[in-house]
């Protein structure tokens, strides 16, 4: 006789919204702002090897730009995880409790973030001003300070408006629903790979 058939494919649940899709389309900006910064930070940090290495001497500049940089990287690449909500936090607190509990300490926690950076943006530009009224120099190369510093209000504007925009896409309604939490293990279940089963040769 021969092996019985196996039986059709079922009906897959459909796939719940991935988290990245709650994020805004524009952060691309973020992320080719990163990998210019890291591309310069490597090549800087290369060719000051390669200059220490074959003449015992390196470039004075390299030390003053490379720290700028990992600044600049650090806030963009804040930023970038602001409009992701992808930052540390205790999800003993976070992730624990009902939908509207866990909506309003997220909301609350993106509203405290975009006023500690409005107001740092703030205070940023008093010493943007102060830079460049008094002239002041970077001490190892003796450019404007304030063309290092401008970048602190820039980035912390930047973090700022990210946050106010995930605290308004967190008052969606389905931000926090509980189905979307069981739908999202139900598709980590359904997608996994079956385990097909060869059939066995009936016994003459």
């Amino acid at each position: 006789m021969p092996p019985s058939s196996p039986p059709g494919p079922t009906a897959s649940a459909p796939a719940s919204p991935a988290p990245e899709d709650n994020a805004p389309r524009s952060l691309r900006i973020e992320d080719w702002l990163t990998v210019i910064v890291m591309a310069a930070l490597a090549l800087i940090t290369f060719a000051n090897v390669l200059v220490r290495y074959f003449t015992n001497s390196s470039f004075a500049w390299t030390e003053e730009i490379s720290i700028f940089l990992m600044i600049v990287l650090a806030m963009v690449g804040g930023s970038s995880a602001v409009a992701r909500d992808q930052h540390i936090r205790i999800e003993f607190f976070s992730g624990n409790g009902s939908a509207q509990r866990r909506r309003r300490l997220a909301r609350l926690g993106a509203l405290m973030t975009a006023l500690l950076f409005t107001v740092l943006a703030v205070l940023s530009v008093r010493l943007v001003w102060d830079d460049w009224r008094y002239e002041e120099t970077s001490p190892g190369i003796g450019v404007p300070q304030w063309w290092y510093s401008m970048w602190l209000p820039i980035c912390s504007v930047a973090i700022a408006l990210r946050a106010l925009g995930l605290f308004v896409r967190q008052g969606h309604p389905a931000a926090f629903a509980p189905e979307m939490i069981e739908g999202t293990e139900a598709a980590e279940n359904t997608t996994a790979p079956a385990q097909t089963q060869k059939p066995q040769a009936d016994q003459p």
